[in-house]
């Protein structure tokens, strides 16, 4: 399968809200999706780390760092200990740093783009909560479906469509 969305769009439209943004593909697996898990947090990942670091279970962390592009929420070490807890993939609006080794990855990595520093954890955020996301309402249990043409949303799990 190349191409994920175009497919549940065609098919599935009306259960589908596409989350507009300028994203970008960071981790080597190029279609992913899961159940949403989500994290509200501005330049301060500590919540994305935590949360990360636990069984992931298939699911796909959903960080709504504000579209700020001064701190990175997602770097090597925290994408590689969602990878070997079983996370599905990261969507991140806002950065993430380490590109080329997200690149390595096998976990799926969309953000707005790149910046070097890293956060301070101090501790703050929120997890559980509903996001907005350019007009996009994400809750906790919803679910994501990401690939090269970009991020959707529904509120149910959707049938995968098999290409030949």
């Amino acid at each position: 399968m190349l191409d994920l969305l175009p497919d549940l769009f065609d098919e599935f439209a009306e259960h589908l809200a596409l989350v507009a943004a300028p994203w970008r593909q960071f981790g080597a697996k190029r279609i992913f999706y899961g159940q949403v898990v989500t994290v509200s947090c501005f330049e301060d990942n500590s919540r994305v780390k935590e949360l990360l670091a636990t069984p992931g279970m298939g699911r796909v962390l959903v960080v709504d760092g504000g579209g700020s592009q001064r701190k990175a929420l997602v770097g090597d070490l925290i994408a590689q200990s969602a990878l070997e807890n079983g996370w599905a993939g990261i969507v991140v609006y806002g950065a993430i740093r380490d590109a080329g080794t997200l690149a390595t990855l096998n976990i799926g990595i969309q953000a707005l783009g790149t910046v070097p520093i890293k956060t301070e954890r101090r501790g703050l955020g929120d997890t559980g909560v509903t996001l907005n996301l350019v007009g996009v309402t994400v809750n906790p249990g919803d679910w994501i479906y990401a690939d090269d043409n970009g991020i959707a949303v529904s509120h149910e799990a959707l049938p995968i469509i098999e290409q030949d």
